[in-house]
């Protein structure tokens, strides 16, 4: 008979007994420690000894165990953005994941990324999440009802425009755009570029801030000249070949990286800025200072983590009161040396 190599015994699992007795303090001074429970006063000292003991047991707190003592989960789901996401809209995130986890919220980003439909709210209803935080446009007011019936208490959407049933932060991408042109039209400048990013995930962003354009220089002396242009040195050194055909002394890039791309080309073609054309960004991004000359830009003003992490948590515990609704993108031109 074979005699088949023993099975390693396996470490049990630390429990919340297990913390207690260590810590020396009951099981419900250790729930309400580790869940930040602000309505038991417990000592500082107390509190220490109980995170100390989780610690030196490796403790987690079980989450199912957790949600059901709430009646619900505690994840927020954030499904990948539709769009490619760029340095000011991951900061963005980054600071909202933090808030929502300072409010005891998991959140959980669902990778796949593309449009969102009611296909795509059944497969986000499946991980039965408390909340969650759509991207851009595309859910529908199918896609929340879907959401709801799955016992998703709050849809926040923070995107263009309102979707029955959602909580919604509307961004209006056009002020960036206005800004910008002002801004040259004030400069003295006439002949205006736009830069606008061939791939069309990103014209949810880039056609306002056109719009945005359009509207100010209406009724104005100034002409507007959209320009087309994949992200790629190939492409921005073609456009800067023919700049004199195009005769602009002025150019507003979607955002700070294709200013920064088209700038470079320019230089390397003989075109001075701002002399020969003024440029100008949007997004501020901290490269764009180290830029010579330093690149003008529209600074763009997103919600603090904190504001969404609390409307979240408001929904969440009232889930029929009625959608709210902020416009919660504010801009402002940062002049520089390039314009």
């Amino acid at each position: 008979m074979v005699q088949l190599p023993e099975t390693p015994t396996q470490h049990s699992v630390p429990t919340s007994t297990d913390v207690a007795r260590l810590a020396g303090v009951s099981r419900a001074t250790v729930s309400y420690v580790l869940n930040d429970a602000g309505t038991v006063r417990i000592s500082e000292p107390t509190r220490r000894r109980v995170r100390a003991a989780a610690e030196e047991l490796g403790y987690v707190p079980h989450a199912a165990a957790r949600s059901l003592r709430a009646g619900h989960s505690r994840t927020v789901l954030m499904p990948a953005p539709s769009f490619p996401a760029g340095p000011l809209y991951s900061r963005f995130i980054d600071d909202l994941q933090r808030a929502l986890g300072r409010l005891d919220y998991t959140v959980v980003q669902h990778g796949t990324a593309g449009p969102y439909g009611e296909r795509a709210a059944r497969a986000w209803a499946e991980l039965r999440p408390v909340a969650v935080l759509v991207p851009g446009p595309g859910l529908g007011p199918q896609g929340v009802r879907i959401l709801k019936r799955s016992g998703v208490r709050a849809v926040v959407t923070f995107g263009p425009e309102v979707v029955e049933g959602a909580h919604a932060l509307l961004m209006d991408h056009a002020c960036v755009g206005h800004c910008a042109a002002r801004h040259l039209y004030d400069r003295g400048r006439r002949a205006i570029g736009v830069v606008l990013p061939e791939d069309p995930a990103l014209e949810v962003f880039s056609l306002p801030r056109l719009d945005g354009v359009r509207r100010a220089l209406h009724g104005t002396d100034a002409t507007v000249t959209e320009l087309p242009l994949a992200h790629d040195e190939g492409a921005a050194a073609r456009l800067a070949a023919r700049w004199d055909l195009l005769g602009l002394d002025a150019v507003f890039a979607y955002n700070d990286e294709y200013a920064m791309l088209l700038s470079r080309a320019l230089k390397d073609t003989g075109v001075g800025i701002p002399r020969h054309t003024a440029v100008i960004g949007a997004d501020d991004l901290m490269l764009g200072r180290l830029l010579r000359p330093r690149l003008s830009t529209v600074h763009i003003e997103l919600p603090a983590g904190r504001d969404l992490a609390t409307l979240v948590d408001r929904a969440v515990r009232d889930p029929r009161a009625a959608p709210e609704r902020r416009t919660v993108l504010g801009a402002r031109v940062v002049p520089r040396e390039s314009t």
